[in-house]
Order: C-alpha cells, then sequence, then structure tokens
C-alpha cells in the first residue's frame, strides 16, 4: 500500500508549458517534486515558482523545476505534458495555455489515475465537463473579480461621472483567464460609470510589444483617452511607454493584473498607476499545501481562492498592508 508520504514524492508540477527549456528524462530528474513552469521571463510565473520553492522547503520535500519559453506555443505544451505523465506522477499540476490544448493529455492522466489540479484556473469547466475530465481541485484568484477590482479604481480615480474613451486589451485569444479579467472589467465599469465608452477590446496576445502597437494605434484614433485595462501587467507596461512617448502618461489611467516586480518599480516611479496583484507567490506556496493534503485524503475544496490587492503607488509607500508580503 502506497503511504501518503510516498505519495507526496511522487506528483509532478506542470504549470503552463510551450518550447521546454532544459526537460530532461525522468531519469535524469532526480527531485521529489518536478515543477514546469511557464517562462520565467515572465514575472508573474517567477513568483508562482518561488512560491512552489518555498512551499515544498517548508514541506521538507524535494523538488526541480524547469522553465519554459514562451506562453503561446500550445503543441508543444501538450508534448511536455504528455511526457510528464511518463514519470508516472499521482497529481498532475496544470496551468494550460488555453482551455483545450492539453484535453488529450488530461484525459489520459485521468485515464491512469493521477489526478488533475489547474493551477491559476486556466481549464474552462464546461469543456471539461463535456470531455468527462474531473480536476481535483483549482487554485488561483477570482480573475472576474480582479477585472472588477481595476473597474472601482479606475472609477475612484476618473469619477463616476466621468465620460471618455476606454480601452481593453485582452490577453491571447481562447484563454479564459484573460477573458473572465476583461468581462469583469468591463460589467463593472459599465455599472459604475456609463459615461466611460469601452472605444476598443483588443487582443494584444500577453506581448508588451504587441500592446504598445495598440496603444499608439488606439491614441491615433482617440487622442482624449481616459483610461486602459491590460489583462496582465506586461501588456500594461507596453501601454505605458506608448502613452508616455506621445506625451500622455500623466493623463491616462493605465492598469495592470499580477502585480508583478516590474509593475511594482513602474508604479513606484509613477508610471503605472495600478495593478491588481494576484499574488502568484501565495497561489504557488498554497498550491503545494493542497497538494499534500490531497493525496494524504484530506478533504480539499474543489476551488480555492487566493486573495487580490490593487498596488497603487500610496500602498507601496505606506507598506502597512499586510498581504504586501506576499508581492514578490
Amino acid at each position: 500500500m502506497t503511504t501518503s508520504k510516498q505519495k507526496v514524492n511522487r506528483f509532478i508540477f506542470a504549470a503552463s508549458a510551450a518550447m521546454v527549456v532544459g526537460f530532461g528524462s525522468a531519469a535524469q530528474a532526480d527531485g521529489d517534486y518536478a515543477v514546469l513552469m511557464k517562462t520565467l521571463a515572465n514575472p508573474f510565473w517567477g513568483a508562482m515558482g518561488q512560491g512552489v520553492e518555498e512551499g515544498a522547503q517548508a514541506a521538507g520535500v524535494e523538488y526541480f523545476i524547469q522553465a519554459v519559453e514562451s506562453d503561446q506555443a500550445a503543441e508543444s505544451q501538450l508534448n511536455v505534458c504528455n511526457t510528464m505523465l511518463q514519470r508516472e506522477p499521482a497529481a498532475l499540476i496544470t496551468a494550460a495555455i488555453n482551455s483545450t490544448n492539453l484535453l488529450p493529455c488530461l484525459k489520459a492522466a485521468q485515464d491512469a489515475g493521477i489526478a488533475v489540479v489547474d493551477l491559476d484556473g486556466n481549464l474552462d469547466e464546461a469543456i471539461l465537463d463535456a470531455e468527462g475530465i474531473d480536476i481535483a481541485f483549482r487554485i488561483g484568484s477570482d480573475n472576474e473579480a480582479a477585472g472588477g477590482q481595476a473597474a472601482d479604481f479606475m472609477v475612484e480615480t476618473v469619477g463616476a461621472d466621468a465620460t471618455g474613451p476606454v480601452l481593453i486589451i485582452e490577453g491571447l485569444s481562447g484563454n479564459v483567464t484573460g477573458q473572465k479579467r476583461v468581462s469583469g472589467f468591463a460589467n463593472r465599469l459599465g455599472e459604475l460609470a456609463p459615461g466611460l465608452e469601452i472605444v476598443a477590446s483588443l487582443p494584444g496576445d500577453w506581448d508588451r510589444g504587441k500592446a504598445a502597437t495598440i496603444m499608439n494605434d488606439i491614441l491615433v484614433r482617440h487622442p482624449d483617452l481616459v483610461g486602459v485595462f491590460a489583462a496582465n501587467d506586461g501588456m500594461a507596461l507596453g501601454a505605458v511607454e506608448s502613452a508616455f512617448a506621445a506625451g500622455k502618461g500623466e493623463d491616462i489611467v493605465i492598469i495592470g493584473v499580477d502585480g508583478n516586480s516590474d509593475a511594482v518599480n513602474s508604479i513606484k516611479d509613477g508610471r503605472l498607476t495600478a495593478s491588481v496583484a494576484q499574488l502568484p507567490y501565495l497561489v504557488g506556496f498554497q498550491a503545494v499545501e493542497n497538494v499534500q493534503k490531497l493525496l494524504a485524503d484530506e478533504e480539499v475544496p474543489t476551488s480555492i481562492a487566493v486573495p487580490t490587492m490593487v498596488l497603487t503607488q500610496d500602498v507601496l509607500a505606506e507598506g502597512t498592508e499586510p498581504m504586501l508580503e506576499f508581492v514578490k
């Protein structure tokens, strides 16, 4: 009979893969925890990886981490997922690029008796149900609520009676995380400030450069732009670059999502207005805690929401918010 400790020593973290950086064979991977992240060039995933590492250390479990290059290569992610199954893990934690690319691998994992965990809420429940795939639990921030928080802050800043154009820069097409953030923002903005008109909602594909181009184009068409909501910090920072290059950086409220280190520095410098911090470090740390419970046959909620907070220059300068300790 396999003990809970033996189970824990066999599970693999798979956090969204694309082109693999240095992924070895099962024989080469000698850690008890295998952690497969998205690109560590994105500070969001770097912070989540730090949370996983420190969670594993606190649990006294050995681990190893592999990084990947891109968050857009869906086919490569599926290949890596299939490779991970060859290790016969007890649980597979995934942050899928979109809602469909990993379905064959997740189905194979389920058929093999491997518990599937959704990291950061990237899997669409309706699609999973249609495919007959059950997940053990999902953990991450409430992305729709995060979008709503961004709208709350924008309206607090410009006023509920404000009028003018607003731009939304979406994430990768088909990515449920970005879709929820955008819908949360748009719905809440319409409730609070009907005079603020969303004049464009365009996919930035999580790409800073593409977001900068979108911002340039919109500023030509709408030089009186009031606000921008970007579905992640990288795209928000691209919008910031274009706004300041056009001499409008101090006139436009620009809000991102993630609360990553680059965004924090930009907010401190008075460039990015705000970011809805999703505390990815805490997501990673709590993912470890709850997988341990799962594999020890303890009760784990099917959906675990990690809190979010709005980071502004004032919040960072005051430094009194307790959750700031989880902003990495």
